[in-house]
């Protein structure tokens, strides 16, 4: 029950790689600026916004196994 959080983490930090590497955003030249932009113009919609959430999550579930 506990490997749930590391499980999603871990399919969030993925997911947010393969979204950072293929979608384009509306403003920014490298990939970096388009990146930080579609974060802060979709919040967790965005590749870097899922990476961060699936960081997040493995956190959280690191913290439920030493509280347990």
């Amino acid at each position: 029950m506990l490997f749930i959080p590391f499980i999603f983490g871990l399919a969030f930090v993925v997911w947010g790689i393969y979204r950072m590497r293929t979608d384009d955003g509306l403003f920014g030249k490298n990939r970096k600026n388009k990146n930080i932009f579609n974060l802060l113009l979709m919040g967790e919609a965005s590749g870097l916004g899922q990476f961060l959430g699936g960081i997040l999550f493995i956190i959280i579930g690191i913290v439920a196994f030493i509280v347990k």
